[in-house]
Parts: structure tokens; sequence; C-alpha cells
């Protein structure tokens, strides 16, 4: 690994803010979600403009430096730095222009969940965002885009309707249906690959800004109980029932008993995207079936559930992540998953269970490059912990857990949930035929792999993996 960078770049015209190695801001710059990832470009270009990012992606093919975009740096892998390379840094981009009338927002690439939400909630509007207010809205979007919402508006890429992008030959273009329609395929699920997308164009709907959300939680010993009842619960429950459940321990603050501080928790998240007034009712099953230790869940605003995972996932501690989507979870895989989660070495993390159905469903398969939408379940293995010394007994912990839910696993995942785990986990996950179809748009749009510090596609005219 190059520790050191002895070259300057020069950037006539450029309008953001160039960091070198030693230089006042640059360590801060280079900081992502993942305490683990320790990375050292030769540039961080804080880019204020696309045409500051079609200078900085110039630099680097002029220079041959590999090249990582900075949007919020929450990917598990840290892709947003890269060793000695051009890190496109987009947070000195955060426009964002909410047109209420046409229930649209134009967002630049540098914002994250909790500025983006900020302003679309000030007009009573939203779409599915992340479960982290820190996630920046660019790879998730183009990740596919999960969230609690999803189940009533889809995931964030079923509502681009326009990217701007700055391409791999440093050209400005755009790219929807009637544009670019090839490109503005492939950007909805097959992530960072194809270029920087500088701004995002997505319809909004009307959403709270009050809404009934929060966590009910259960102990650990409940929590076999409890899966099985949400399992049930959610094949009939309505689109505007999200969240999903949580497997985590709970932290030895208030609300939480004594008595379960510390200790393995289930908690069921409630993001319900309906009127306030009907809630109650829907929700009455799950109280009745068995009362929560801790009942959080209340009318609050929107913003506020977009925070609830804030405290349980501190930026830069140490993480390790997998996932899965799976087919159906009979009673032995909840078993199996329950045993595993009581297993947490740490005290901090959590298994992310999340419920499919509802609005992803009923877009086709293949009219996007991300096509895993029938799946019922998925689960989020989110592994964290503060020592280096532990890292081998919490990677070991995830890779069980997941490696112990495989024989009920589709096969598929959200690419966005994993970590570094090769070239054939990210085939496997689009299929073949998807697989091909984006290798040949990346041969046209970004034919000597520029972007490639990522979840990877090949161009087709290169040797596949």
């Amino acid at each position: 690994m190059n520790r050191g960078n002895a070259a300057r770049y020069s950037l006539p015209g450029f309008s953001g803010l160039l960091l070198h190695p030693g230089e006042a801001g640059y360590d801060d710059a280079r900081k992502v979600f993942n305490g683990m990832i320790d990375r050292r470009p030769a540039l961080v270009a804080r880019c204020a403009s696309a045409d500051d990012v079609a200078l900085a992606i110039r630099l680097a093919r002029d220079n041959g430096l590999p090249v990582s975009v900075y949007g919020g740096g929450h990917s598990v892998t840290g892709s947003a730095v890269c060793d000695s390379g051009v890190c496109i840094d987009l947070r000195g981009m955060k426009g964002i222009a909410v047109d209420p009338a046409a229930r649209t927002v134009r967002a630049e690439a540098g914002l994250n969940w909790g500025e983006f939400d900020a302003a679309t909630q000030a007009h009573g509007l939203g779409v599915t965002g992340g479960r982290h207010p820190d996630t920046g809205i660019a790879g998730l979007t183009l990740g596919s885009g999960s969230g609690w919402l999803e189940r009533k508006f889809g995931y964030v890429c079923d509502n681009l309707i326009k990217a701007e992008m700055v391409t791999a030959d440093g050209r400005k273009v755009a790219v929807s249906e009637t544009e670019n329609a090839d490109l503005f395929w492939a950007i909805r699920g097959g992530g960072g690959n194809f270029g920087v997308v500088t701004a995002f164009h997505l319809r909004l709907h009307p959403l709270g800004p009050i809404v009934v959300g929060g966590v009910m939680f259960y102990p650990g010993e409940k929590a076999v109980d409890i899966a099985r009842f949400y399992r049930d619960f959610m094949a009939t429950a309505p689109d505007e029932l999200g969240g999903g459940m949580v497997f985590t321990k709970a932290p030895p603050v208030d609300p939480f008993p004594v008595s379960i501080r510390g200790k393995p928790v289930v908690g069921i998240v409630v993001c319900y995207a309906g009127p306030v007034e009907e809630a109650n009712a829907l929700l009455a099953p799950l109280r009745a079936h068995m009362t929560p230790a801790v009942d959080l869940v209340q009318p609050m605003p929107y913003a506020a559930v977009q925070k609830l995972t804030e405290g349980g996932n501190p930026v830069g501690v140490r993480n390790y992540w997998t996932a899965d989507f799976y087919t159906g979870l009979p009673d032995e895989a909840i078993d199996t998953l329950v045993a595993h989660a009581a297993r947490r070495p740490s005290p901090i993390g959590s298994f992310v269970l999340a419920p499919g159905g509802g609005a992803p469903t009923r877009i086709a398969e293949g009219a996007t490059a991300f096509s895993q939408r029938q799946q019922p379940w998925s689960i989020h293995y989110l592994t964290m912990w503060f020592d280096s010394a532990d890292d081998a007994k919490n990677i070991a912990f995830t890779k069980d857990a997941a490696g112990a839910m495989k024989p009920w696993a589709s096969g598929r995942v959200y690419l966005n949930y994993i970590g570094d785990e090769g070239q054939g986990r990210v085939d496997s996950s689009f299929g073949p035929e998807t697989m091909a179809r984006l290798r040949a748009i990346k041969a046209r749009w970004d034919p000597d792999n520029l972007f490639s510090h990522n979840q990877n596609i090949r161009p087709a005219t290169m040797a596949a993996e």
C-alpha cells in the first residue's frame, strides 16, 4: 500500500477545494463511516460543481490515477476513498430545490438523507430514504435505495426521473427515459459504475410531517415468538406499514429497564406512511400478542423516524457487514437467526430483518438494473465494534450467522449491504442476463473501467473475472 504521495496537483479552473496529504483538512476529508478503512488518496478534490467533477476526472485520466467518488462515505467497503488516486469528493455539492406543486426535487449528490429529508419535509413531502441520516443520497439511489418507506413508495431508484452525470471522458450528460435511456436503466441499481451523478431529480409523495413511528422492544428470550408473529402479521399488512425487526442489545440507558440493559433484545421498527389516526388499530394485534418491554411507537416527525438508528450506528467505529434476500422464513430459519443474534460479542450492531412486498413488487423485473423485487425478506447483518483486537471474533460472528441462514437465501443480494465478497457475488446478484446488459452499457460509457472502486461491473470489452 502506498502511504505517501509527494506530487501536488494543480487544476486550473477548479472552483472547489484541493487537499493533498499533509495539508490541513486532508485527514478529516478521507475519513469514512467504517473505522476499519484507512486510505490515503493522492488528492481529495472537494467539488463545487459538475464542471469541477469533469476537471477532476480529466486530471485522473491524464495522470493514470485511480478514482473514487465520495458521496456520503457510508459504504462498508470504504469505496469513497482510494489509495494513491483522486477522490472526487461531492460533499461540497449540497444544493436542493423542491417543487411542491409538481412534487419533485432536484438534489445534488453531496447531500445526505438527513439534509434531504429536512428540505422535503418542510413541504410535507418525502420519498424512501436511507435508514441512517448520515447515509449519502447518491450511493443509496444508485444501488437501488432500500428504506423504511419502500413498501409504500418503492425504492429510491423507482422514483428517479432524471439524473445529471459526468461521464468517464469528462462530458456532462442528462439521463432519463428519453435521454440516454440505456444509461438511465443501468444507474437504477448498477451503482456508480457508469459515471459520476452530480444531481438527482426525484418524484416526491405526500408524507407527514407527522407519522406514526418508533420501535417496540422485547426481551431476547421472547424473540422467537415475536419474530414468528411479525412474519405472519406482515404477510397481510398494507403497503403503508414499513419498518422491520432489529436484533441487537439494549443500551444501558433509559427508558430500557435495568433487567434488559446490555442483553439481547428484538425491536419492531414502525414507520406508518398512512393517516396517523389509522395506525393504532393496525398495530393493535402486535401489542395484544405481547406487551413490549419498551414501547416508543407514537406520532412523531418523519425526520425523527429517520434518526432512530443513529445512536446504535456511531460513525467511525469498526464495521463488517453482509446480507442476503430470502425466499421465506420458516420456523427453523427464525430459530436459527435468533440463536445467532443472541451470541453477538459487541454491545453495538444489529441484524435488520426487512419485509418485502408492496410497491417494489409491482415494477416489472428488468425494468431497472435492480431486479430483486419479489423476495419476501432480506437481512442486513451489521456488526460493529470498537477495538481492533476484536476484529477476528466479530467478523467470524457475522460470517457464521449469515452462513447458517444460507439454506433459505435466494442467492441474490442488495449490493449496498455487503463488503468486498468477490466478483462472483456481484455477478450472481444481478444474474447472467442483467449482467451481460450492464457490461455492454459499461463498455459504451466507461470502456477503460475508470469507475471501478465499487461493486464493479467490468466492461464487456474486458475479460470477466
